[in-house]
């Protein structure tokens, strides 16, 4: 297979391409599944649904009991057979649907766990960094002053730093 020779020119975008191969269709996105299954698990756990469900059981039963046996579809003497397969089934689709919601729902603590850690991570470096520079503060002032720094001296000198940077003197007023 031979090279193109065609020169290759950095500087001017490529443009579109046509393309050998047909257009891909778009794939059914995973997020939309996941939310599928999600919904699925929340509206099993509802009373509404298990209200629903014995409902449809009971409807079930005494339909095919008292019913007149020509319309009757599933036979007591067999012990509701189709009654027992409809819910097995939805048992059998039920167990995958609910895990795979929880299994999101694990992925998305697991997350909000990493974001808090690395949250508290940083406010207790923040916090450290606030301790060192108060620190530092009340030796600056003890300095100056040749004394015992208390909480109201620290305060009178921040105040009078405060109002220097509010009023545009950013140099220090020396002793």
């Amino acid at each position: 297979m031979a090279r193109s020779t065609k020169k290759v020119s950095l500087e001017a975008p490529r443009g579109r391409r046509a393309s050998v191969l047909p257009a891909r269709t778009p794939q059914p996105s995973r997020d939309r599944f996941g939310r599928f299954t999600e919904w699925v698990a929340r509206a099993m756990g509802t009373p509404q649904f298990l209200v629903m469900l014995t409902l449809f059981c009971v409807l079930w039963i005494a339909w095919n009991t008292l019913a007149p046996e020509g319309i009757q579809f599933d036979s007591a003497d067999l012990g509701f057979t189709a009654l027992t397969l409809v819910l097995s089934l939805q048992a059998s689709y039920a167990a995958p649907l609910i895990l795979l919601a929880q299994n999101r729902q694990d992925d998305r603590d697991r997350v909000q766990i990493e974001q808090d850690r690395q949250r508290a991570e940083r406010n207790l470096a923040d916090t450290e960094y606030l301790a060192r520079e108060v620190v530092a503060l009340r030796m600056a002032i003890s300095d100056l002053t040749d004394g015992i720094v208390t909480k109201d001296t620290l305060r009178t000198e921040l105040r009078s730093a405060l109002e220097r940077l509010d009023a545009g003197d950013e140099r220090p007023e020396t002793p």
